[in-house]
């Protein structure tokens, strides 16, 4: 291991680092590679340290985020892209669920396999097209009548898109369980699920292990009480009242993803 990286004084041997607003931002058609990051990602792939790219984005197949992330000039595979996808697909299978599918129609190919003919669940993903009266009332039906499960692929309250920020899965989540008093299955981040799947496919420890993302509570939030130490961004969805979060205290600050892998290795070295 060419690098050695520590957090307040403890060795971390791997990384669990978000996608969008960390690695790239979607200010741009198609998006475009935050400053340092490519480099940055490429350092730790090359100091040996084990690297999983953690996202709530399901609005395109873990192929397609390859394609993309590749095209942005990160040289990555499928088996570093850890999303709830394959794992709400389990969760279903496992509990004999036939599911209300309200996914990104590029990913239905990946619940392909599921009996939707007759559902009894109710599956939220990146889909706003999908968050329409007509739809998130087809969803309350389904819930109230069979008091089955509300399964949402992550929890966040909004995201950067366009410049700006946007809704996300969180707040529809939350509206469906206010009118059907169902505690939504988080699947993604923040649960602990998530991250305990996570650690387990690297093999690591969570006391040698550290969240770099852009989200305060599903991030850093969700990373820490696990076990792991959490390192925030600043850029992303990130915004100045993020580092006086009520209850969420992150291990570091920082401006991105370049300056977090520096700050990590400076503080190794100079131990």
């Amino acid at each position: 291991m060419a690098d050695m990286a520590k957090l307040n004084g403890v060795a971390i041997k791997s990384f669990l680092v978000d996608i969008s607003g960390v690695l790239f931002d979607n200010d741009s058609e198609g998006g475009k590679a935050i400053k340092g990051s490519v480099k940055a990602l490429q350092r730790l792939k090359e100091s040996g340290f084990k690297v999983l790219l953690c996202t709530n984005a399901t609005d395109m197949t873990r192929t397609a985020l390859v394609d993309k992330l590749n095209d942005l000039g990160f040289a990555v595979c499928e088996e570093m892209i850890h999303n709830p996808t394959p794992i709400c697909v389990d969760y279903l299978k496992r509990n004999g669920l036939q599911p209300y599918l309200m996914v990104h129609p590029d990913t239905l190919c990946e619940y392909e396999h599921l009996d939707t003919s007759n559902p009894n669940a109710v599956v939220l993903g990146d889909a706003p097209q999908q968050f329409n009266y007509e739809m998130l009332n087809k969803a309350f039906q389904i819930l109230i009548n069979s008091q089955s499960h509300l399964i949402t692929l992550g929890l966040g309250r909004y995201y950067r898109y366009g410049g700006g920020l946007v809704l996300d899965v969180g707040p529809f989540a939350k509206a469906l369980q206010y009118a059907t008093s169902i505690e939504p299955v988080v699947i993604g981040k923040p649960s602990h699920e998530y991250f305990a799947s996570a650690l387990g496919r690297l093999g690591a420890l969570a006391d040698e292990t550290v969240m770099i993302g852009d989200d305060i509570v599903s991030d850093i939030g969700g990373a820490q009480a696990c076990g792991m130490r959490g390192v925030l961004v600043r850029s992303g969805k990130y915004t100045q009242s993020d580092e006086d979060h009520h209850y969420v205290k992150p291990d570091l600050v920082v401006n991105n993803f370049e300056e977090a892998i520096e700050t990590l290795f400076h503080s190794s070295s100079s131990n």
